[in-house]
């Protein structure tokens, strides 16, 4: 089982990512479980959300504490929460940043990815320079840099699901599969 843990922050579109990446897996013949926890529900507060995949069915119904993937929709997180918190040995951390990753614990032995999400978002109209909406490529990103889902999967999954901007949406998901870069891991 592939268990993933999403930070983002309210409005940019985290409990999405983590259900289009759910029915990703579902249209590759996977069982996926995805769902969110909400602390103050509101634009700009934390949010995280949660995927599980496997091959058979999933029995767990818990929060994801030793997560194999950490996706980061806004670096700025990384300043008040230990987003890597029990991501496991050799995981993938992947970063929504224009630079370098940083706020890191010292101790994170995990393959670092990093895309410029925002960018690719507001380049393709998603969202607002205050509230870029970086899900789907966020999503695109994670399927070149994890390989859990292919990104034609991740592509049906926008098509179907996504009410608004789908070809934005699509658009977003090819240029940050492209443009993510997935560096070798990084020893502890």
């Amino acid at each position: 089982m592939i268990e993933l843990r999403f930070h983002g922050r309210g409005g940019q579109g985290a409990v999405i990512a983590s259900e289009l990446l759910a029915q990703a897996a579902f249209l590759e013949g996977k069982f996926p479980q995805s769902f969110p926890f909400f602390g103050v529900e509101r634009r700009g507060a934390p949010v995280t959300a949660y995927t599980r995949i496997d091959v058979k069915p999933i029995g767990v119904r818990t929060s994801v504490t030793e997560p194999d993937i950490v996706v980061v929709l806004d670096a700025g997180l990384m300043r008040s929460i230990r987003v890597a918190a029990g991501l496991k040995r050799r995981g993938l951390l992947l970063v929504n940043t224009d630079g370098v990753v940083s706020g890191l614990d010292a101790k994170v032995a995990a393959r670092i990815a990093t895309v410029d999400a925002t960018a690719i978002a507001l380049a393709q109209g998603l969202g607002s320079r205050s509230t870029p909406i970086v899900n789907t490529a966020v999503l695109g990103a994670l399927a070149r840099a994890s390989e859990i889902v292919s990104l034609d999967s991740v592509l049906q999954a926008i098509e179907r699901f996504v009410p608004a901007k789908q070809e934005a949406n699509m658009e977003a998901a090819r240029l940050a599969y492209r443009e993510v870069k997935v560096p070798e891991v990084v020893a502890a």
